[in-house]
């Protein structure tokens, strides 16, 4: 098995993302509805209907984006007789993905995944009132010089690498004057762009302790089964499938850095040569080309991406 699927973060929901899935196929569908009954509400109107405003809201947004991503690989469970045990070597999701993976992988149930990425969003909220965090882009610098620029700008406060993507894209995150020092300094050291984000919170940074410690409660009382095929953990770049260390490993993954571009390296490595984006989105297949040479990624996010994605498997195999 050379594929992986990978599953989008935050940033990757538009409103209308699952739409025409839900419309053509009753898999699909079923998904919506039982996000829905698990947080006893009607998010998917929001998905489907908006406001932007507020399916961009942490709370939204992250089951928002897990619902379309199960959604959609159960059309290719059913469609294309997609099998993650047998088609997937690995399982990784980008931050919030984390959780998608799981689900995909069968460690969650759809009903518990969307309960704790409400629960979740909500603590990252939360953890930071409006305007005292930032997180920021910089762009052309590599991975330990970015860290440099953090560490440099903090000057007492917090400043941390709390994405690294891959392809000189590193995000910073923590108090907004030493995010914003961040961005000068970085300018200084030669990044092509440094630039502020449009977040709601300074995600992936000590300041969101206390969304950890609401997390490892609410994953505390969750029940976790290994998962059909390993999960490549965010904040160890490597593969995990014993319940107990993904309970930890999440809660970590509120406070620690994203390591997606050591996590596609290390499948690359592994012989992937196909990554499944299953969601909304195109950002971990563009990422996806940057990182691992000769390795492909296919977005599936829709009912025409569905034969793509089949053939895709089959050239990987």
């Amino acid at each position: 098995m050379t594929a992986a699927f990978t599953f989008p973060g935050q940033g990757s929901q538009t409103v209308g993302m699952g739409k025409a899935l839900a419309d053509t196929f009753p898999a699909a569908r079923a998904v919506f509805d039982e996000v829905d009954s698990a947080l006893g509400e009607k998010l998917s109107a929001t998905i489907w209907e908006g406001p932007a405003e507020t399916l961009q809201l942490t709370e939204n947004a992250q089951p928002a984006l897990m619902a379309v991503s199960l959604a959609t690989l159960r059309v290719l469970e059913a469609e294309a007789g997609v099998s993650v045990a047998r088609d997937a070597a690995f399982v990784a999701g980008h931050s919030l993905g984390e959780y998608s993976a799981l689900a995909a992988a069968g460690s969650f149930t759809i009903s518990d995944t969307a309960r704790l990425l409400r629960t979740r969003g909500l603590a990252m909220q939360k953890a930071v009132p409006v305007g005292v965090g930032a997180m920021a882009a910089l762009l052309g610098l590599d991975y330990d010089a970015a860290v440099a620029v953090a560490e440099e700008a903090a000057q007492g406060q917090v400043c941390q690498a709390a994405n690294d993507n891959g392809g000189g894209q590193v995000v910073v995150s923590g108090d907004k004057a030493a995010v914003e020092r961040a961005i000068e300094i970085a300018k200084g050291k030669g990044a092509k762009r440094a630039m502020l984000l449009p977040v709601s919170a300074p995600f992936h940074c000590r300041l969101m302790q206390p969304a950890a410690d609401a997390m490892a409660q609410a994953l505390a009382e969750v029940t976790i089964k290994a998962p059909a095929s390993p999960l490549v953990s965010n904040v160890l770049a490597a593969p995990i499938t014993d319940p107990d260390e993904i309970r930890r490993r999440l809660v970590e993954q509120v406070t620690g850095t994203v390591r997606w571009r050591e996590s596609v390296a290390y499948m690359a490595g592994q012989g992937v040569t196909r990554f499944l984006e299953i969601g909304a989105g195109k950002v971990l297949s563009g990422l996806v080309k940057r990182i691992a040479d000769g390795a492909v990624g296919v977005s599936v996010g829709g009912p025409n991406d569905i034969a793509a994605a089949k053939d895709a498997i089959a050239a990987a195999k």
